[in-house]
């Protein structure tokens, strides 16, 4: 039997009531989302007959999500951090700012207050030195004409070869694969660092077995992530995917776009290995980023969104 009661007079005042309307105090703004947020639950439960038991076992997962710290991964993956890309970009589109390299997800893997240089650093510790293939990436930060930039601030984090982040993963040391490059005076940032492994969600964890029950799977193509900002231009969060891998247009949290593409050159050359001061085997990468200019001081900084080793 079909019972409607969501709209009813009874239900609407109590989702007012325990979003706080009833109260002069609180945030207004706050109060307007939570009751969003209940009027659409309560419709949903509605029309799909949620069942106590399936109602219940979404709580609990949402407990287990929580406890291992996988919103951030969930919401990658079931491709709402690339809707507020595409949401940020229509509605710079009808203001009038468009062009420059593309934005992409963040994700949930940046750590604040990696080593800042100038012009140029190695990125890894090398531990991997003899396992992990050494990469020498490099590019220009320039503005819409074309020109370069100098003085902007790239800020690249990417994982080692097993797929894994310093920081969440103990066993790497601080900051490694994580670098801040001041641009040169021709706008150029240059990184000596490794070819990155793409990766999958934890196996067992919540992120995966939601996944699982949709039919997809959960891996991430070999990729570098960046901010890239500078001052009176738009902040840009965005990353390279890596041109050779096997997810490149299969990413399960859709961050892969066009223009965002690094055409990664493996080479094999003795000589050219010695000249770059390494053995064997090496790559390389060129990439260049086009900023925009900023309409306002806030569009110059990227959001306040909680992340590990929060700058000061």
């Amino acid at each position: 039997m079909n019972v409607t009661i969501t709209n009813s007079l009874e239900v609407q005042e109590l989702l007012r009531d325990a979003a706080g309307y009833n109260s002069e105090q609180g945030n207004p703004r706050h109060k307007q989302i939570v009751l969003r947020i209940l009027q659409e639950t309560v419709k949903l439960i509605e029309e799909l007959d949620i069942s106590d038991n399936e109602f219940w076992a979404g709580v609990e997962y949402i407990n287990r999500l929580g406890k291992n710290n996988e919103a951030g991964l969930l919401v990658a993956g079931l491709g709402v951090e690339h809707f507020m890309d595409l949401l940020h970009e229509a509605k710079h589109a009808v203001d009038g700012h468009t062009g420059g390299t593309p934005r992409t997800i963040e994700g949930p893997l940046y750590v604040a207050g990696a080593p800042l240089r100038d012009g140029y650093d190695r990125m890894d510790d090398g531990c991997e030195d003899g396992i992990a293939t050494p990469m020498f990436l490099d590019g220009r930060i320039l503005d819409l004409e074309g020109q370069p930039i100098a003085g902007a601030l790239v800020d690249l984090w990417q994982a080692d070869s097993k797929g894994n982040y310093s920081h969440f993963d103990p066993s790497q040391s601080e900051f490694n694969l994580r670098r801040r490059i001041v641009t040169d005076a021709e706008g150029r940032y240059r990184v000596r660092s490794i070819v990155p492994s793409g990766y999958g969600c934890n196996p067992s964890g919540p992120t995966q077995e939601c996944l699982n029950q949709l039919g997809r799977h959960g891996q991430r193509p070999a990729h570098i992530h960046f901010f890239v900002s500078a001052s009176g231009y738009e902040h840009l969060t965005t990353q390279i995917n890596l041109s050779n891998d096997a997810y490149l247009w299969d990413d399960f949290a859709f961050a892969t776009r066009d223009g965002l593409i690094g055409d990664v050159h493996f080479i094999e050359d003795s000589t050219a290995a010695t000249e770059h001061g390494i053995n064997g085997r090496f790559a390389k990468m060129t990439f260049d980023f086009h900023l925009r200019p900023a309409a306002t001081d806030k569009a110059q900084h990227r959001s306040n969104r909680p992340r590990a080793l929060q700058e000061a």
